[in-house]
């Protein structure tokens, strides 16, 4: 099990997008419990990214949300959660 960072972007990000949308909060909440279990399940579509965001990477939480996170090994390996929102906002 791996523990989730959420960098200070990512919780304005959350409460934002949350905001105008409060239903997706449940399914964001379950979707960060599945990363903390296993970031690469298949339901949550986890991939690299390129380009300007190469080295990072994104899962989905929703038909419109994605998560932009990244995976830091040092003892135990953390989940940086760094942005939240829809596919155009994040990428």
């Amino acid at each position: 099990m791996r523990e989730l960072v959420l960098t200070p972007k990512f919780k304005r990000a959350f409460r934002k997008f949350t905001k105008r949308n409060a239903k997706l909060q449940q399914q964001i909440e379950n979707t960060l419990i599945e990363m903390e279990i296993d970031v690469f399940a298949s339901v949550l579509s986890t991939h690299k990214l390129s380009g300007n965001l190469y080295g990072l990477w994104a899962c989905s939480c929703g038909y419109d949300c994605r998560i932009i996170f990244s995976i830091e090994s040092g003892e135990e390996e953390v989940i940086v959660l760094l942005d939240i929102g829809t596919h155009d906002e994040v990428y």
